[in-house]
């Protein structure tokens, strides 16, 4: 399984619009083949602060996501709202 781990953190006036803006990026990708989990996290300390949890069986299919129109709807949509540039981790999903 193919994982990508993304940190985000957005201006603090923003963190409502953010949180609307996954809604249907999540709601989308959910719906992808492969996608294995979709995941909005906040940080119980910052509230600018949060993780995307990303999960596709195959790294094919995370860079299909990439290229879905609900992907680079959020991508235009969230630019402004960047305190700072996203950054994306890979990992190889071992359990489950």
């Amino acid at each position: 399984m193919h994982v990508t781990i993304v940190h985000v953190r957005v201006k603090p006036d923003c963190v409502k619009d953010f949180i609307a803006a996954c809604r249907p990026n999540h709601e989308a990708s959910l719906q992808e083949t492969g996608n294995r989990r979709f995941d909005i996290l906040q940080s119980a300390d910052d509230p600018t602060a949060f993780v995307l949890y990303e999960a596709y069986e195959t790294v094919e299919q995370a860079a299909t996501h990439k290229q879905t129109a609900h992907y680079l709807t959020w991508r235009e949509e969230v630019a402004e709202m960047m305190a700072e540039p996203r950054r994306g981790e890979p990992y190889r999903g071992l359990m489950p």
